[in-house]
């Protein structure tokens, strides 16, 4: 039986990170089956989810602590199992932007929480380049087959309009 482990780790960011955490992986006998890996600041962040043995996985939860101190990472490791899809009829690519506002990320997850929306994937990030703070911000949103795809466009437009962001939509299929 094949089980799951979720690791993150933060810290400092600086060359030969991934390859280590990587290699003990590999040393334990566990794959690497999904990650991401990202910097804020100065800081390097990893989430990746490993499966293995029953065995291996416990091997890497007790080697995992001495090697996060040797690279001065704050580690969580969170045993897990394999995820399993719901159905959704379609997937929708969102796009905002405009000026950087204070809880606007807030405004619009909870728009999409009181529609039983499932967000897959969130990335937002601030531009001050122009002296100007703008806020891109991308989801992918799954829809299920109870949602009307045309009145919930019509929906994120008006709430794009009273927020006065830039909106678009793509559509995309399900899965």
């Amino acid at each position: 039986m094949t089980n799951y482990l979720v690791v993150t780790a933060m810290g400092a960011d600086r060359p030969g990170l991934v390859s280590k955490l990587s290699r003990l992986a590999a040393d334990c006998d566990c794959d690497i089956i999904d990650s991401r890996m990202a910097l804020f600041g100065n800081e390097f962040t990893l989430i990746m989810m490993m499966a293995g043995s029953w065995g291996a996985i416990t091997k890497i939860e007790s080697s995992l602590p001495e090697l996060s101190v040797q690279l001065d990472l704050l580690t969580i490791m969170k045993r897990t199992s394999k995820h399993i899809p719901q159905n959704y009829v379609s997937r929708i690519e969102v796009n905002f932007q405009g000026k950087d506002e204070r809880g606007s990320i807030k405004r619009i997850t909870e728009f999409l929480a009181e529609r039983g929306l499932d967000i897959a994937s969130l990335r937002s990030c601030s531009d001050s380049d122009t002296g100007n703070v703008t806020q891109k911000m991308s989801l992918a949103i799954n829809i299920p087959e109870k949602v009307e795809l045309d009145k919930l466009e019509s929906q994120l437009q008006l709430l794009a309009q009273e927020m006065s962001l830039i909106l678009t939509i793509k559509r995309m299929q399900g899965n």
